[in-house]
This record gives structure tokens, sequence and C-alpha cells, in this order.
């Protein structure tokens, strides 16, 4: 098996190579799309400097199981009818947190769109559980 991926590679280098060109092009284009992220340390330290503001997109339920202190809930299905309740906010970073990632560079592109400077929180809360540090329930 490894030795016929490795013949088809060797006689077909310029497909193989074209592929591999893609396929990273298209790893960093969605790296780029939702925007920045920031570690935990990161997300910490722009709060204290009273610089962000974080909003958890994750459902209601979620967030009352836990978030991170002072942090605004508005579910990513309803961010777009909601983005009213954000405009005291616009001159601070809002910093995006759900579960794991998988809808905060959605709503940084929403945000980003209606002009607020937004970054996402990488590993959502679960990198926040698993640094140990403090949620509110």
């Amino acid at each position: 098996m490894v030795a016929n991926l490795i013949e088809f590679a060797s006689n077909n280098f310029v497909l193989v190579s074209i592929f591999l060109a893609l396929l990273v092009l298209l790893a960093i284009t969605e790296m780029q799309k939702g925007g920045k992220s920031l570690a935990t340390r990161e997300l910490t330290a722009l709060v204290n400097r009273d610089e962000g503001v974080v909003l958890d997109v994750r459902a209601k339920k979620e967030f009352d199981a836990g978030h991170i202190v002072d942090s605004l809930n508005i579910p990513h299905e309803k961010l777009v009818s909601r983005l009213g309740e954000l405009e005291k906010y616009k001159a601070k970073t809002i910093i995006v947190v759900d579960a794991i990632g998988q809808h905060s560079g959605a709503a940084c592109r929403e945000l980003k769109k209606a002009g607020f400077t937004a970054v996402k929180l990488s590993g959502g809360m679960s990198s926040w559980r698993g640094d140990n540090l403090p949620v509110v329930k």
C-alpha cells in the first residue's frame, strides 16, 4: 500500500505537488476567515486592561452551565438580529467564545461586517476549562 503511494507520487510529481499546494492554500484561507485567535492568557490580559469584552455565542443552556466571568451571551443563531446590544462595546475588542471553536469564526465575520473589532478564543470554552480557569454558573 505505502509502496504504491510512493510510486504514484514519484510518477505524478507535478499532480501531487499541485494537490499539496491547493491543500495548504485551503487551510490558510479557512484559518483566516474567522480572523485572529487568542489564547486564554491573551484573553485575560485584554479583559483586565478593559480593552475587550467576552461574547459567548453558545446556547443559553450551555452558557448557564458555566461561562467566563462578566461575559455576554448571544447565541450564534441570534447574533445578527441582536447586534444592537453590542453597540456600546464598539470601542473595545469583542472576544467571541463558543464550545470548541465551531461557531466563533462565523460570529467574528458577522461582527466585522457590522464594524466591530472581533477575535475568537482558540479552542473555545474547552481550552478555557482545560487551562483550569474559573467559570461562573
